[in-house]
């Protein structure tokens, strides 16, 4: 018998009532030592989440979009310099760009991934480039080794986008593996409620393995200054709040766990769905392991609007992450460039929903609907 409760997209409550009293008494803590602002979990859950992933520091900060900012000021670049970012992917990782005066240079991803890869980057390099954000988008990652040997070869900073991602681990050639957001000069992620790793706010974080680099984002979060009252850079104010550093460092705990159980409902959807024609299932790229973030389809023949209604009217919700690439934005608009891949996607992809919580029956009425759709 199918399971008849509400399908959500994302299932917080469900989660939360999992770890119910581990987050209460952490919430509790807090609130009873009234040390809101840099309190203890702060650094608790940064010295937990650099164990997790193995990267020298973590630094948190107010909010992924945040974390990009910050990066890119800790790098110094100037105004004008370009930064190579892939046109599929969410605007936060062009804005800070543009934001700070820099040059978002737009480039395709490969169609079956969702990722760029060094086709792209190679092409779009000229005596301008100074950085590349590698966006490791649904949660695996972009094939890193080429773009690392690219970058290192032509003097470019790496800044990884890795909102999408924490928890995936890449696989270099040569066997060995490393935490996505841990690869390039700087990895940049966010806590929002919806991701993996996600607070009951809003909440990011940066990740180096260089000290001097991490010294500066340290400045470049707490308004430039090194020393209280003391301003040696320009800096902004981006800091995560203790309450949800508790929350985070309780879910932390739980991550390996939810990937798993992420995992486990990629399959269950593969196995529902395998073999249903007019769809494309998610690929799965040999170098690296997938956390799911998103479960998402390219849907053939134009008719991926029409199945998103379909399972709306089944009570079923999906998104399009996302309707537009970037170069098909208003506020990054590049009239005449051709992003085949980017804007294929753009038309013809659809996330199903994804969430820890997700039951065996769910899953079977969702796949229900979309082949019931392709039999019309």
């Amino acid at each position: 018998m199918q399971d008849q409760q509400k399908i959500q997209m994302v299932d917080l409550h469900g989660q939360y009532m999992r770890i119910k009293a581990e987050i209460d008494a952490a919430v509790a803590e807090v609130i009873d030592s009234s040390a809101f602002i840099n309190g203890p979990a702060v650094g608790r859950f940064a010295s937990a989440l650099a164990q997790y992933t193995g990267a020298a520091h973590v630094i948190p900060c107010g909010n992924g979009t945040d974390a990009l900012q910050i990066a890119f000021m800790a790098l110094g670049l100037k105004p004008g310099d370009e930064v190579i970012v892939p046109a599929f992917t969410y605007v936060a990782s062009a804005e800070v760009i543009a934001l700070l005066g820099l040059r978002p240079v737009l480039v395709d991803v490969d169609r079956e991934t969702f990722n760029t890869d060094i086709r792209f980057i190679e092409r779009a390099l000229t005596p301008r480039t100074r950085a590349v954000i590698p966006v490791h988008l649904f949660g695996q990652s972009c094939d890193m080794a080429p773009i690392l040997d690219f970058a290192a070869a032509h003097g470019l900073y790496v800044v990884e986008d890795n909102a999408q991602s924490l928890g995936a681990v890449y696989t270099f050639p040569d066997g060995r593996r490393r935490h996505t957001g841990t690869l390039g000069h700087i990895g940049c992620t966010s806590f929002f409620p919806s991701k993996n790793l996600g607070c009951y706010g809003d909440g990011g974080a940066l990740f180096t393995d260089d000290p001097e680099l991490a010294e500066r984002i340290r400045m470049t979060a707490n308004h430039g200054q090194r020393v209280k009252y003391h301003h040696d850079v320009v800096g902004c104010n981006s800091r995560l709040d203790t309450l949800q550093a508790a929350v985070l460092e309780v879910k932390l705990r739980h991550l390996d766990e939810y990937c798993a159980a992420r995992g486990e409902a990629a399959a269950r959807y593969r196995a529902l769905l395998l073999g249903t024609e007019g769809i494309e299932l998610p690929a799965e790229a040999s170098y690296s392991t997938h956390v799911y973030h998103q479960f998402t389809l390219k849907v053939a023949g134009g008719r991926r609007d029409a199945l998103k209604e379909h399972l709306a009217s089944r009570g079923i919700p999906s998104m399009i992450y996302y309707p537009l690439p970037l170069h098909h934005q208003q506020a990054y608009r590049q009239d005449g460039l051709s992003l085949p891949a980017a804007e294929d996607l753009a038309q013809s992809v659809l996330s199903l929903p994804m969430h820890t919580e997700l039951t065996a029956g769910v899953q079977e009425r969702i796949a229900e609907a979309v082949k019931d759709f392709f039999r019309k």
